[in-house]
């Protein structure tokens, strides 16, 4: 491996670089995706259980105790329960603005490795070329074979290096971006059911504040 390293230059190690920083993002947001989706339905069951026996505080502490933002998105409706419908919307909102970047973290940084990967590995190449040349130059005009094995080296393990980095990144990349989409629709159903839940039991609910 560090054979490798060694015969394809400073590029090469930018590469492997690069490569470290999208496996440690990929594992990161696997794990943070997968403790963020929930089984909305169940959950939802479970609040509404609670709601219906007028328990608001047992609700919020049940929400606080749950990871993922469908969970966020609900405590912040039960809060505002007692509020216009209007306001209630407008929590259910805020909170789910301010879940969207925290799915999204450092997937920008995902997505610019995969793409600028090969242009680094291309990159590599021209300058494997370049040393091709500077020892043609110099040997000339009895060029041997083993002169020039330097230089392509370089410029085939760059260019190599490059693509193995950027093809997963970029499958990374998309398999986050979906199991992203899946979370957000999970938060816009649970948004409009705890809504539509609220609405309808806010009389009870209110009654039980007094």
């Amino acid at each position: 491996m560090m054979d490798v390293l060694n015969q394809g230059g400073p590029v090469i190690w930018l590469i492997f670089g690069m490569a470290v920083v999208a496996a440690v993002i990929f594992l990161e947001r696997l794990f943070h995706l997968h403790r963020a989706q929930i089984r909305a339905d169940d959950f939802l069951k479970g609040i509404y259980n609670v709601l219906k026996r007028r328990n608001i505080v047992e609700a919020v502490s049940i929400c606080e105790e749950t990871a993922g933002p469908v969970a966020h998105i609900v405590r912040a409706a039960v809060l505002h329960h007692d509020e216009d419908r209007q306001t209630i919307q407008q929590a259910i909102e805020e909170a789910g603005l301010a879940e969207v970047p925290r799915l999204e973290r450092n997937l920008n940084l995902l997505a610019t490795i995969a793409q600028i990967s090969p242009l680094a590995g291309l990159l590599g190449t021209v300058l494997g070329m370049m040393d091709m040349l500077v020892v043609m130059h110099q040997n000339a005009p009895l060029v041997h074979a083993g002169d020039l094995s330097g230089g392509l080296w370089k410029a085939l393990l760059t260019t190599a290096a490059g693509l193995a980095v950027s093809i997963p990144a970029y499958a990374a990349y998309n398999f986050l971006i979906a199991r992203i989409e899946s979370v957000v629709l999970d938060m816009e159903r649970s948004s409009v059911d705890i809504f539509v839940f609220l609405t309808r039991h806010e009389p009870a609910l209110r009654k039980e504040v007094e």
